[in-house]
């Protein structure tokens, strides 16, 4: 019977990373609780999502130790949608700019 092999790793870097996870989830909750108003409020609730979100996607589904090309592969698209939406975004103001400005009040 052939024997397959699988990389292993230790226990102590899934760990250390639930830790990590519990210290950002941790500071989401003090901006709350701090009640923090405003685009720093934001700031920071997406900053603490998006640490979180990496860690997990870096370490639990492995990322962290795949081939760059799939790595590019998973990353590259959502991040040219973001591109997409942020100039759709822009063109939106723009629009309702110049509506205001020539038709508006």
């Amino acid at each position: 019977m052939a024997h397959e092999e699988g990389q292993q790793h230790p226990i102590s870097v899934y760990l250390w990373i639930w830790l990590l996870l519990f210290v950002l989830s941790t500071f989401s909750y003090m901006v709350d609780y701090y009640q923090l108003q405003g685009y720093l409020r934001w700031t920071l609730i997406l900053v603490f999502m998006f640490l979180k979100a990496g860690l997990i996607v870096a370490v639990f589904m492995h990322m962290m130790w795949e081939r760059l090309a799939l790595i590019y592969a998973v990353l590259i698209p959502p991040l040219c949608l973001l591109v997409l939406v942020g100039l759709m975004a822009s063109e939106a103001d723009y629009t309702n700019f110049t509506r205001l400005m020539f038709f508006g009040s």
